[in-house]
């Protein structure tokens, strides 16, 4: 079934660059075939197509976007399409006992994948982004070769309104910035208000 799989994801390429234009933004750092956690504002459902339809060809294939296991299970549809199509990592967005609910991305960056995260660990609803959950920072601790490259999605809550189904074409794009690095005695509190405020500092580019 790999070939189902890349027929729907080269059709939802196209469908999702014709809705929305796509359009990346490299303002800071080039596309490059490293290892990263790209990081963003997080405003809609549609984020996830978006981020993953802007990166190239060869960063789409090797970047997996993080996906709420509740929303992204909850048909066969929906886990088909971001198993097959996005090779997304599921994540719960509440802790089960004493599972890790970093565990699946710590897996990924173990194997090597990039991954797309949005730590506001849900959709906001209001201009700027909800402040920074702890997983960007534990990650960042963790990984500290992993390149950290903040990106802001332009748009994206007007092609799929809140209470809507039918999207509307819209323009959009994301805008990638500079990579941070996490400072050696740089605290959690420090660090995601900053990580915060780089995805911000992109909505003037």
């Amino acid at each position: 079934m790999k070939w189902a799989a890349r027929l729907v994801g080269a059709l939802l390429l196209g469908f999702v660059r014709l809705l929305t234009g796509a359009q990346a933004r490299w303002h800071g750092c080039p596309p490059k075939a490293e290892q990263r956690i790209y990081f963003a504002n997080h405003q809609s459902h549609a984020d996830l197509a978006l981020i993953w339809a802007a990166l190239p060809t060869e960063l789409r294939a090797i970047t997996r976007p993080i996906a709420a296991k509740d929303y992204w299970t909850a048909s066969r549809l929906k886990r088909w399409i971001t198993t097959e199509v996005f090779n997304a990592v599921y994540v719960e967005r509440e802790r089960k006992g004493d599972e890790d609910p970093l565990a699946p991305l710590i897996e990924a960056l173990d194997k090597g994948d990039s991954l797309i995260l949005f730590p506001e660990g849900t959709r906001g609803h209001a201009e700027d982004p909800q402040p920074f959950k702890s997983g960007l920072y534990n990650l960042a601790r963790r990984f500290p070769d992993v390149v950290l490259v903040p990106a802001w999605i332009h748009n994206v809550q007007r092609v799929m309104p809140k209470g809507e189904v039918v999207p509307v074409p819209v323009l959009c794009s994301v805008t990638f910035g500079a990579p941070l690095a996490l400072g050696p005695d740089e605290d959690r509190a420090a660090f995601l208000a900053r990580a915060r405020e780089a995805v911000m500092a992109l909505r003037e580019v």
